[in-house]
């Protein structure tokens, strides 16, 4: 059988299908997140990869960002928030940039009189565990493939896991 097509990998093809629908059910999360960032290889260029689990370890949401930075900070929390709602706690490690992009997401609350939704900030490396110990899977996928080919690739695998 002779295919005309170019072949397109089934996982990038429907994954956005599939991500849709599983958002559409996706139970609700808990109300105290650990976030962290880790770096994926994607076409030979180093990524830095958001992720946000709930306390359970339930994975939130993440985003695949060229820099790490206040600005990608805040994109990431803005999806995670607009998907999921309003976190009242977020624990992440020691970086600079995860404290001022939630600093600037509180003053956003505060100037919009919504001031009993501010997030609470921890930094202590130690509850972050569920989220670094994620990080293995991720690492793991990316060793076994040798890094990802393409951004659409490697979003559409980090969505399932």
């Amino acid at each position: 059988m002779l295919i005309t097509q170019p072949s397109i990998r089934w996982v990038i093809k429907y994954d956005p299908l599939l991500e849709h629908r599983a958002r559409q059910r996706k139970k609700p999360v808990a109300v105290s997140w650990r976030m962290d960032e880790t770096y994926i290889n994607v076409k030979g260029q180093w990524k830095y990869y958001y992720r946000a689990v709930d306390k359970y370890g339930n994975v939130i949401d993440f985003l695949l960002c060229d820099r790490r930075d206040e600005k990608a900070d805040r994109a990431f929390f803005t999806k995670a928030i607009g998907h999921n709602g309003l976190s009242e706690k977020v624990v992440f490690d020691k970086s600079g940039a995860n404290a001022l992009a939630l600093h600037n997401i509180n003053v956003q609350l505060w100037l919009t009189w919504r001031m009993l939704n501010l997030i609470e900030v921890f930094q202590v490396k130690y509850l972050n565990n569920i989220v670094e110990q994620s990080h293995r899977k991720v690492k793991g996928k990316m060793h076994q493939c040798l890094g990802w080919k393409s951004d659409e690739g490697a979003k559409a695998t980090l969505a399932g896991g």
